[in-house]
């Protein structure tokens, strides 16, 4: 690879350009994972984003996330009797319950993928 300059005044500038990053959507669990790395691993933030690997790393985590999320929810939700004969027959305890299946699956989910 050939190094090219501009000449602005009396400096010459490298003419740099970053490499072609993913397209994709980055989420809120990879929005989560790039603070999280930001401010607790700088030094695998920096590499990662010198490398130009942060952006796919946030997508798959994204993906991950999402994917453990339903699993768990559905999973939860099976073990403990939340049906659609409860949503039919109690619609404000079937909501509650499932708030507190989806805030259960979102904390092992900050812990598993999110914050390591």
């Amino acid at each position: 690879m050939k190094l090219t300059y501009t000449k602005t005044g009396e400096y010459l500038i490298p003419n740099l350009m970053m490499d072609e990053q993913p397209e994709g959507d980055i989420g809120f669990y990879g929005r989560m994972r790039k603070r999280f790395l930001k401010e607790h691993r700088k030094g695998t933030y920096n590499g990662m984003l010198l490398k130009c690997t942060l952006t796919q790393h946030l997508i798959d985590t994204n993906e991950a996330a999402q994917d453990m999320i339903d699993k768990l929810i559905k999973q939860m939700a099976a073990a403990e009797g939340v049906t659609e004969s409860l949503k039919r027959r109690d619609q404000m305890a079937w909501v509650g319950r499932m708030n507190n299946i989806r805030a259960r699956a979102d904390e092992i989910v900050r812990a598993e993928l999110i914050e390591v």
